[in-house]
């Protein structure tokens, strides 16, 4: 299944992965590769994730603290946010409309 991605989670993944990079060697792009495996897993079974509201779903993470949200539709998934657990819950949802 295609994915899109919505401008601002892409911004979202690009920035938290510059922030593990200037952490510590090579975390940013762990954090990178723990995304691809949670997109990986979100389009071979979109729904087998968590409903959080009518038809987004949410995919946890297994070692970030972030959460991916996401709209399945019949001929793609859109990925809404990559969004940290400390941020405000509803951040994201102006992208709901967009």
């Amino acid at each position: 299944m295609r994915l899109i991605y919505h401008p601002h989670a892409e911004a979202e993944l690009i920035e938290a992965a510059q922030y593990y990079q200037s952490r510590a060697a090579e975390l940013g792009v762990q954090f990178l590769d723990e995304a691809h495996r949670a997109v990986v897993w979100i389009r071979q079974s979109p729904k087998r994730w968590q409903v959080i509201e009518d038809d987004v779903r949410r995919y946890l993470m297994f070692r970030f603290p972030y959460g991916v949200y996401y709209r399945e539709y019949p001929d793609h998934i859109r990925i809404l946010a990559f969004k940290h657990h400390s941020r405000h819950p509803d951040y994201w949802r102006y992208r709901l409309n967009e």
